[in-house]
């Protein structure tokens, strides 16, 4: 066989190549356009509820000829800096503590409101140890192992009740692909197995389904 031959039967054929350049395309164009996507549907979501609480004298759209998107989306960043710097203040404050304790006498409502600012005080906080490390623990039996994300350690009447001996930790289990949702576990720390990777990288392998592995974390290919 010679050498033309030989290197016409190694170089892959016009659809192989096309099929190839399409695959790399779709890897280069798929994140971009899903983030694209999202950017492009909050701030039409925004407009579409926030824009007509702005004044026409304030709205662009008064003025020109075609509609400006990311108008609502301004609106609500200008209003939330606004409440920011008005509760920064001692008169803020009292407002915000009047209305408090003005929610605290509404039942229903009272717990609701209480539920979401303790999430979001604990979410915000910048210096809170929430959600700071990965771990994988047995589950659901032994053998079987799921990625967590440690919360902290189990605390009032569920440390309580758990009381065996062992410290206790409270753990999110999320789901794949979605990894918002998922399960509060408590596990013993003895079972917990903590993890190299970061809570992002992580998050990645739970969103891939374990095809996306961090680039520091050695695998078992040779």
């Amino acid at each position: 066989m010679t050498k033309s031959e030989n290197s016409k039967k190694t170089r892959p054929g016009l659809l192989a190549r096309l099929r190839n350049y399409l695959f790399t395309g779709f890897i280069v164009a798929a994140p971009m356009g899903a983030t694209l996507y999202i950017i492009w549907f909050v701030v039409t979501l925004t407009d579409k509820w926030f824009k007509p609480w702005i004044p026409d004298i304030y709205n662009p759209d008064t003025y020109l000829p075609i509609s400006i998107p990311g108008v609502g989306l301004v609106f609500v960043v200008t209003i939330l800096i606004m409440l920011g710097f008005i509760t920064a203040n001692l008169f803020g404050r009292t407002i915000i503590n009047w209305g408090e304790r003005l929610v605290d006498r509404m039942p229903l409502v009272r717990s609701i409101y209480k539920t979401f600012k303790q999430i979001i005080e604990t979410v915000m906080n910048e210096n809170s140890a929430s959600f700071q490390q990965a771990a994988i623990i047995p589950y659901p039996r032994e053998g079987l192992w799921a990625v967590v994300f440690i919360a902290t350690p189990a605390k009032g009447e569920v440390a309580e009740k758990l009381d065996t001996g062992d410290k206790m930790l409270s753990v999110f289990l999320p789901t794949t692909p979605n990894p918002t949702s998922g399960f509060l576990l408590f596990v013993p720390e003895k079972d917990v197995i903590y993890l190299d990777m970061s809570v992002e990288e992580a998050a990645k392998l739970v969103i891939s389904a374990g095809l996306v592995m961090p680039e520091n974390v050695p695998t078992l290919d040779k």
